[in-house]
């Protein structure tokens, strides 16, 4: 299939068409290649600012304020990528087939873009990656050509629905509550007032790759609580809004020194808790599970 049988967009409609090439196809045959210098002019350097988004806009945050800054990013994430060996398609056939821009908006020299991505595929060994967010990007028109002067990314595909009005999710102690002397960094009981419920399975010290990352119970504590901090944020929600925690670990006699971790990623009200000696997988010192509520 080339190029022009991909786009959705006729030639008849050469604007969108042209959106469609520098967001989809270019982009991604630079990424696979890892070669920026096939895009960099498909971007306005002097006004570019990328912001990443959840479904709370309170949560909003720049995390790109420059087009090197960007670019960096961009760079580590396709070398990471070009790791990633699929069983039954090509990555190149996996993107195309994840990524979906079919609402351009233009009015005269600005244009809005909606591109999603939305994809499962089997990485060699047997494990899933699954791709799934979307992101608004604005473009003007420049030079006779359409550029990227900006985008809002890493949002949720679809957006959660709102709650009803009124209701907005909380987590609180109940009055009165009391725990012993020897307890750790959880609470004994928590109220819970929720819109939507999140649930992240149990997570391990493993990266992208499928391999185990840190050889003590420190490293791989910090490993898998970053793991789950990344999908708490796919899901728009965060370590403040979790509200109850399952912590699996090969070693009870590791529960002092998890704690200390632990208690770098959590402030009061802490979650509610439970801590089991467990048999684990590969050889991974911890795992843990997480519910929580929407921002």
């Amino acid at each position: 299939m080339n190029e022009r049988d991909r786009n959705p967009f006729p030639s008849t409609d050469p604007d969108r068409f042209e959106i469609w090439e520098i967001l989809v196809n270019r982009d991604i045959g630079a990424f696979l290649k890892s070669d920026w210098s096939t895009i960099a002019n498909d971007f306005i350097a002097e006004s570019f600012v990328g912001y990443s988004g959840s479904s709370n806009p309170d949560h909003w945050k720049i995390a790109f304020p420059s087009l090197d800054s960007y670019r960096v990013e961009w760079l580590r994430q396709a070398s990471e990528f070009q790791k990633t060996k699929l069983a039954n398609e090509s990555t190149e056939q996996f993107l195309f087939r994840a990524s979906v821009l079919r609402d351009i908006e233009i009015s005269d020299a600005i244009a809005m873009a909606h591109k999603k991505i939305d994809g499962r595929a089997v990485i060699v060994g047997g494990r899933e990656i699954v791709l799934n967010w979307q992101t608004i990007y604005w473009l003007r028109r420049a030079g006779g050509h359409w550029r990227i002067s900006g985008f809002l990314g890493y949002l949720p595909n679809p957006m959660p629905q709102l709650s009803p009005p009124g209701l907005r999710s909380s987590i609180e102690i109940p009055h009165g509550t009391t725990q012993h002397k020897k307890s750790g960094p959880y609470s004994p009981v928590l109220r819970i007032n929720s819109g939507a419920v999140i649930a992240i399975s149990g997570q391990g010290p493993i990266n992208d790759d499928g391999n185990i990352v840190g050889d003590n119970i420190q490293e791989q504590a910090k490993f898998t609580l970053e793991n789950c901090k990344h999908q708490l944020e796919l899901a728009s929600s965060s370590f403040s809004h979790v509200f109850k925690v399952t912590v699996y670990l090969k070693d009870i006699e590791d529960w002092t020194i998890f704690n200390e971790v632990y208690r770098n990623y959590f402030r009061p009200p802490y979650p509610v808790r439970t801590a089991v000696q467990a048999v684990l997988w590969g050889g991974i010192k911890v795992e843990i599970d997480m519910l929580a509520v929407s921002d």
